[in-house]
């Protein structure tokens, strides 16, 4: 479930991505950082903005290629086809809206898991 539910939200992240991007405008998300001030030494909060990077880009053949990333790793909706290929960017909103709906069904838990198990493979212990 939490998995489920930190992919849903970095789809929704890229919707909102789409939606400003396709009127033009920047869109960024807010991120706490918390730091200890040197002349009081208490800890304090900031929000930062932070950039949203974009899951899609534009191919050869000038065509969308979006890829679903689940950390640094791309989860392969089929076996050997990392990348949907769509044919402009007012089909990128409904897909990702598709793939959010399959993700919170639980459809996709099998390709969240391999993932995640790879990303958790790259952290050595100490």
């Amino acid at each position: 479930m939490i998995r489920r539910h930190k992919l849903s939200k970095k789809i929704g992240e890229q919707i909102a991505l789409c939606k400003a991007k396709q009127i033009g405008t920047e869109y960024t998300t807010v991120k706490y950082k918390s730091y200890t001030d040197k002349d009081t030494g208490i800890r304090k909060n900031i929000a930062v903005e932070r950039r949203v990077k974009a899951w899609w880009f534009t191919a050869d053949n000038n065509k969308l290629a979006l890829q679903i990333k689940y950390g640094n790793r791309v989860i392969e909706l089929q076996k050997g086809k990392p990348t949907i290929e769509l044919n402009s960017i007012s089909d990128l909103e409904s897909t990702l809206k598709l793939i959010q709906t399959a993700v919170e069904n639980g459809e996709l838990d099998k390709e969240i898991n391999l993932a995640a198990e790879q990303l958790r493979d790259n952290f050595v212990n100490t």
